[in-house]
């Protein structure tokens, strides 16, 4: 009986173990991909940070102000996602086992992770941003 309980849910087994490597693998990509848009976004507005901070802003508002536009972006990314995984809901359900592809459980879990993953691929290019020197970013031009 056990060897026939095991054939039977090799399959949904194996499913189950791609889906979750490829999740990690789409969380890991999507941090990645997070950090180096706002460090491209911080690099190119570098002047601007910097006379921010020579006319007197702190380095917290520069930080908040760079976390507030990435963190922005991952919340519609987070949103149109959201929709697009409501709307796969059929599909959905003959993957899952004692959960319904509805469960805001597991909706709210995914979306904090994301959040949290949004959060750190921008924290880090936010603190380069507090460390601008005024003066050598007014030199350069």
């Amino acid at each position: 009986m056990d060897q026939v309980l095991s054939d039977y849910v090799a399959k949904p087994r194996l499913e189950a173990a791609v889906l979750g490597i490829f999740g990690v693998l789409a969380l890991l990509l999507a941090c990645v991909g997070t950090y180096a848009v706002i460090s491209y976004s911080v690099e190119q507005r570098t002047r601007e940070m910097g006379i921010r901070v020579a006319v007197g802003a702190a380095p917290q508002a520069i930080l908040g102000m760079v976390l507030r536009e990435g963190l922005w972006l991952a919340a519609v990314g987070i949103g149109a996602g959201m929709l697009s995984a409501l709307a796969l809901t059929r599909y959905l359900r003959s993957l899952l086992f004692a959960v319904t592809p509805t469960d805001p459980l597991v909706y709210t879990l995914v979306a904090a992770v994301l959040a949290l993953t949004a959060f750190a691929g921008c924290y880090f290019p936010a603190r380069r941003a507090t460390r601008v020197d005024p003066a050598l970013v007014l030199r350069e031009e």
